[in-house]
């Protein structure tokens, strides 16, 4: 790890005719760091993280990506770049072990393919064609390409998209197992539960701008929110939920009848946020 960024920011801006995608995004990710980009469709994530990985131009701004300008680099750094994106292309006629061999040798410390496919769980499947898989099946080939070359730095756009709920855990396994080899990682998802069990930190984009960057636990001030207290004949929000509880407990003669205490949840926070754009 290093002390300068993996991923800087600046004043990013992207237009597409009369369409604002990105307006003036700020963002740093730190060498080593896990950070979940959420927002409703047409934010800005995508392409923004298309710009990062060098696939789209910018209109203006500063961004810089491992130390490089993503619009001009070279093989060298491309290789240290790992990329999951929404629609993974088709290998139809290759089988599993074909089409990871194919992208390992573009990388000169790359994985066994093998132990890629193995990662991701589609060790069974290693001989099959590619076009036999199910959709959830192809996206975890997706993420085998995307992480045979042992990138420096992992793009993941809705990576979990088609995955039933074993097969997430399964790859929540494995992005700690890279966060902890000191891969840096840059995740857009719309599962809440994926960035809270994932993400160092959480930002969220509106209108093609940051509008919240915090740790999961401190988005919009979620740490000190006030608690909620629920029992069959209310409602009631409180710094002291202990003393309430007590309270309710003398009125009743002993259980409260229906009682629930809570913190908002990410969820909460993040509908907050967004607003009617969700």
């Amino acid at each position: 790890m290093t002390d300068t960024p993996a991923v800087r920011i600046r004043g990013l801006r992207k237009t597409y005719g009369d369409t604002v995608a990105v307006a003036g995004l700020d963002l740093d990710v730190a060498d080593g760091e896990v950070v979940a980009l959420l927002g409703p469709n047409g934010a800005g994530k995508t392409t923004t993280i298309e710009i990062l990985e060098g696939h789209r131009d910018r209109d203006a701004g500063e961004v810089s990506v491992l130390g490089h300008d993503p619009a001009r680099t070279d093989l060298d750094w491309r290789a240290q770049i790992g990329i999951v994106t929404q629609d993974g292309g088709d290998l139809l006629e290759l089988t599993v072990r074909e089409a990871v061999g194919h992208f390992a040798h573009y990388y000169p410390r790359h994985r066994d393919p093998d132990q890629a496919i193995d990662l991701v769980g589609l060790t069974e499947k290693a001989t099959e064609r590619v076009r036999t898989l199910s959709g959830g099946q192809r996206r975890r080939l997706d993420v085998a390409i995307g992480v045979v070359g042992r990138p420096r730095l992992l793009f993941l756009d809705e990576p979990t998209t088609g995955f039933d709920p074993q097969a997430r855990r399964q790859f929540w396994a494995l992005i700690r197992r890279l966060a902890d080899e000191g891969c840096t990682i840059l995740l857009s998802t719309h599962y809440l539960e994926e960035a809270e069990a994932l993400a160092d930190r959480v930002a969220v984009i509106m209108g093609g701008r940051i509008v919240a960057d915090a740790t999961p636990a401190t988005l919009g001030g979620r740490a000190t929110a006030r608690t909620v207290v629920r029992w069959a004949d209310g409602r009631q929000e409180t710094d002291d939920p202990a003393g309430l509880i007590a309270t309710l407990t003398r009125r009743y003669g002993g259980t409260v009848p229906g009682l629930t205490v809570s913190r908002p949840s990410l969820e909460d926070i993040y509908l907050d946020l967004i607003g009617d754009a969700s």
